[in-house]
């Protein structure tokens, strides 16, 4: 079998193993093991390293900024820094470069780190910094697989290795119209991301062989909410599913709402995003029956237990991006060789088996993942339909 007829297989890794498998049998694989022989390090004046590999890959982090992007930058290092543990002979060395979570933050510590010899960048995390160093890396010819889910700012040569709004929409309504609901509405904040959710929701329910009825946007204050779901609630009788894919409180906000303006879920079935997969949301009454697409579970329970083995501490839902980053920086050197990060590698169309299941990356940089999808029950949530094994058709 070809080269090009493989995925890398970055599944949990429960025993030190990296394995290739193949895209038809998800079969393992091949070992990286040995000991973890070179741990973490800090050169005078330059950027911690993870590893003693030939192939040099930098990891740009907002290290030093502010709020959460300095705890998003702890998180993703740590995951790095356990992908390396996991792998000890995956044949690279990380170095971690801290963008300040700024773009010109991310254009020095892009220009430190093709000054020692990077051949891939992983990161960074904000869409901002992502546009700053875009063009100088393609010049460079350094390909770039950032973590921001901004879709805008991807593009050939930098690849959004993210959690993108439109695999959302589209996996949890093709599962909808397929248990035979075609009449569509939805309920999405007066946000950016309510624009970019509204564009690919159009596109899949058309997709899907159905209609939209209507889309309603609103302001997140209980007024406007209440308004917007009393005119849902007029319109009940033309629809049969119900998108409304905002996260926490404002999603619980929406479900009371509905509720009290006569919504009824036997009627109307509610459909989230992957934003639900949130206990708060998953114990509430209001969103019961609810459905919602999300990654694989189980890899993540894996990933999340030897986390908190390791740095005594849970890791937040994002931190598998830059664990995969890491494991296929290696699986590509493994298989790859001297074309490791050409585009013909970073674009198989096969794609690659992560903690959070399938994902490939297009030409266009954006990232495709296949999702499974949950309904929720008061107590949590349980799998109704599973994520897809291949890419393939049917699959």
């Amino acid at each position: 079998m070809s080269r090009h007829r493989r995925i890398y297989g970055l599944k949990p890794a429960l025993r030190a193993l990296a394995c290739i498998v193949v895209a038809a049998s998800l079969s393992a694989c091949s070992s990286l093991g040995g000991r973890f022989l070179s741990g973490p390090q800090v050169t005078s004046g330059g950027p911690e390293t993870f590893g003693s590999g030939a192939v040099k890959v930098a990891l740009l982090l907002p290290r030093t900024a502010s709020g959460n992007g300095g705890e998003t930058a702890r998180a993703f290092r740590n995951a790095a820094d356990l992908a390396m543990r996991d792998f000890p002979s995956a044949g690279i060395q990380i170095s971690v470069h801290d963008t300040k979570g700024t773009p010109a933050g991310a254009r020095a510590a892009l220009d430190v780190a093709l000054a020692g010899g990077a051949e891939i960048i992983l990161g960074p995390v904000f869409s901002a910094e992502v546009a700053a160093i875009g063009q100088q890396a393609r010049s460079a010819g350094v390909p770039v697989i950032a973590f921001s889910s901004d879709a805008g700012v991807a593009g050939p040569g930098v690849y959004l290795l993210s959690f993108l709004p439109a695999d959302d929409i589209s996996r949890v309504v093709s599962y909808s119209a397929s248990q035979g609901r075609k009449s569509f509405a939805a309920l999405l904040p007066a946000t950016a991301y309510g624009a970019v959710v509204e564009a690919s929701f159009r596109r899949s329910v058309a997709a899907a062989g159905g209609r939209v009825v209507t889309v309603k946007s609103y302001q997140a204050n209980g007024e406007d909410m209440q308004a917007k779901a009393a005119e849902i609630a007029a319109i009940a009788t033309q629809i049969d599913a119900l998108l409304m894919p905002d996260a926490g409180e404002n999603a619980l906000r929406l479900a009371s709402a509905l509720a009290n303006a006569g919504v009824t879920r036997d009627r109307v079935k509610l459909l989230g995003s992957g934003q639900w997969d949130d206990n708060r949301l998953l114990s509430s009454t209001a969103l019961v029956g609810g459905w919602y697409p999300g990654p694989v579970q189980q890899g993540f329970l894996d990933f999340s237990r030897r986390y908190r083995a390791t740095f005594n501490a849970p890791p937040p839902r994002n931190a598998t991006l830059a664990y995969d980053a890491t494991v296929l920086a290696a699986g590509l050197v493994r298989q790859y060789g001297t074309d490791r990060f050409q585009v013909s590698a970073l674009t198989s169309a096969n794609g690659f088996a992560g903690i959070d299941g399938l994902f490939r990356f297009l030409p266009s940089g954006l990232t495709e993942r296949r999702y499974a999808v949950y309904e929720v029950t008061g107590s949590g949530s349980r799998a109704i339909a599973p994520a897809a094994r291949s890419f393939g058709a049917g699959g």
